[in-house]
């Protein structure tokens, strides 16, 4: 009776979704590990002239570069009517403290 109710492809398939689930979860852990990333940056808005320097996050991709820091600013700014005149630095969490008080209301507003 016991040797009829062994079901070979019944554990394998509790296998299968045991790793597949383990897999899944070390890949959640691993997301909070990645560095954040972080811009500043000029901008304007016309009629009335209005400038302002700002802090932004930037997603992971657009960390490389000022080039693409730029792609991910500026569509941010125009949303709100403002204009990215350039990029200063991309860096990370370890400077961004030391910008807070120079970029004000637009510390990580966009």
């Amino acid at each position: 009776m016991i040797l009829n109710n062994f079901r070979p492809h019944a554990i394998l398939s509790t296998m299968k979704q045991l790793i597949k689930y383990s897999f899944i979860a070390l890949c959640m852990m691993a997301l909070p590990a990645t560095a954040s990333c972080f811009a500043d940056y000029k901008a304007k808005k016309d009629d009335p002239l209005q400038l302002h320097y700002g802090v932004v996050e930037l997603p992971n991709a657009s960390c490389g570069s000022k080039r693409a820091a730029r792609a991910a600013i500026t569509n941010r700014l125009a949303a709100e009517g403002w204009t990215l005149l350039n990029v200063v630095s991309v860096f990370d969490e370890s400077q961004l403290q030391q910008r807070k008080a120079s970029a004000g209301k637009y510390f990580l507003r966009f």
